[in-house]
């Protein structure tokens, strides 16, 4: 077993990330919208709590993932790679939740490097173990 020392880097980011993210959620929608759970039915306001929910959603696995490969022993190279899709894809995706109609190229992008990054992941991780 390899010693985990990239991804921690990586899942800081992340942290910080999502404070940013929970900030948003606070400044927006608790203060300015006076509301207390959800997004008080704004659907502006529903697009800070979706940012900020579907990071929670996607980024543990994938930070649990890329630290179970990178102990499996893959290469520096492939954990920075991912790391770096998963931080960049969780930064686009947030940017991309607009109330416009139709897919949005940042929030596609942000989707699609995160769900790669975990598809990659868990098959580094399952060919680590045999």
């Amino acid at each position: 077993m390899e010693s985990v020392v990239i991804t921690p880097m990586y899942a800081a980011i992340l942290g910080i990330i999502l404070l940013v993210l929970s900030i948003r959620v606070v400044a927006v929608v608790r203060a300015k919208g006076q509301v207390g759970y959800g997004d008080g039915g704004n659907p502006d306001f529903n697009l800070v709590v979706r940012g900020q929910g579907n990071f929670i959603e996607y980024v543990p696995l994938a930070v649990i993932l890329i630290g179970f490969a990178e102990s499996g022993g893959t290469g520096a190279m492939w954990i920075h790679g991912m790391g770096a899709a998963l931080v960049i894809g969780r930064i686009l995706h947030p940017m991309g939740l607009t109330n416009e109609a139709g897919v949005n190229p940042l929030r596609f992008i942000g989707t699609n490097l995160t769900w790669i990054t975990i598809l990659v992941a868990s098959i580094l991780v399952l060919a680590n173990t045999f």
